[in-house]
């Protein structure tokens, strides 16, 4: 690695958010890089920071924002927090997003972005700063409710090409050298940004109504008291997931008797329920499609039946959470739901991170 001759930063600021700790991993290697060249560090959690006031950025100082992909943009902690994050025309910063990575043989796969650079991008340059990186770091994928966790050699592998990518990015931004990286998935990353654009608006709640605790749950309240940014609560003597939640796993992940699950016999069917009957069922009721036909043109009337019909999915599948929550108080139903989840079969790994620090 090229050394650093003289670097003009004298600190460097990290904001992180993390789930599973790949995001904090990340903030970490950096802040130790710049350790190693006598270069001040901090490393700032924002799922801790009670208020903007804690918010302080001294002139001159690099900041770097670090935080995983969530349905291909920034989870909504961070989107917010830059939004709230205060004007400055005399600092440099840099953002890093860590996305879905995967190994296949010899071969390193790369995640996907989607909008996760740019909006924050366009956030930091209307307030003043300027930009030296924008990095994707391609970190073990750790969304356990849609494949099983990765295996830990196969982590172990990825943490390692990883931990050296992001040392050296580290360099290039002490030297002062811009790295632009996100800009070459581009064209793929705008190709996605209608699935970024439902997560945030639909995805995210529909997700967070998916999770429950099973009778292997001891009530310990770990998911509770780790959870990032406090979603989960207690109703009928068991953990509820509310609508706050961002599906970063950290509850599933860190739960060490394996109850907390992802229904998806459950989500699955609700959804066939709701799609097939309940929408449908609307429309001949109201007899709406008539009435637009006559008034729009098709594709519009496409358009607005598609943001209606998932606008009635989302308020039934949340409506529905809390009679499941209820329901599972029945072991009938709650062995039906935990039998048809594929978080509860051992194939189904939980991920875990490695100590790369």
């Amino acid at each position: 690695m090229e050394p650093i001759k003289k670097s003009i930063y004298r600190e460097v600021i990290i904001y992180h958010f993390s789930g599973t700790g790949n995001a904090r991993n990340v903030a970490k290697w950096i802040g130790q890089k710049a350790q190693s060249e006598n270069i001040r560090s901090e490393l700032i959690d924002i799922s801790k920071l009670k208020s903007r006031k804690e918010i302080n950025v001294p002139e001159g100082a690099l900041v770097g924002f670090c935080s995983p992909t969530h349905g291909f943009n920034f989870p909504p902690i961070m989107f917010h927090f830059l939004l709230q994050f205060p004007k400055s025309k005399r600092n440099k910063c840099f953002i890093i997003n860590t996305r879905a990575g995967m190994k296949m043989g010899k071969l390193f796969l790369p995640g996907l972005s989607g909008m996760a650079q740019y909006f924050s991008a366009l956030i930091l340059k209307l307030k003043g700063y300027k930009i030296i990186g924008m990095h994707p770091v391609d970190l073990p994928s750790n969304w356990i409710s849609f494949h099983p966790g990765i295996k830990e050699k196969v982590v172990e592998s990825i943490y390692d090409r990883r931990k050296k990518e992001t040392e050296k990015l580290a360099l290039n931004l002490f030297n002062n050298k811009k790295d632009l990286r996100a800009f070459r998935h581009l064209i793929q990353d705008l190709a996605i940004t209608p699935v970024a654009f439902l997560y945030y608006i639909i995805g995210r709640f529909i997700l967070a109504k998916s999770f429950y605790a099973s009778h292997d749950c001891t009530k310990c309240d770990l998911c509770i008291k780790q959870c990032p940014i406090h979603a989960i609560t207690t109703i009928d003597k068991r953990p509820f997931w509310t609508y706050k939640c961002e599906s970063c796993m950290h509850c599933m992940n860190v739960c060490p008797e394996r109850a907390i699950e992802t229904s998806h016999g459950y989500t699955i069917g609700i959804y066939y329920v709701i799609s097939s009957f309940i929408v449908v069922n609307f429309y001949r009721l109201l007899e709406i499609n008539n009435f637009l036909n006559n008034i729009f043109p098709e594709w519009l009337v496409k358009a607005f039946g598609f943001f209606i019909d998932s606008a009635i999915i989302v308020l039934f599948i949340i409506g529905f959470y809390r009679i499941f929550h209820f329901l599972l108080r029945f072991k009938i139903f709650e062995r039906l739901i935990v039998y048809t989840s594929f978080t509860k079969w051992k194939f189904w790994r939980r991920y875990k991170i490695v100590n790369k620090l």
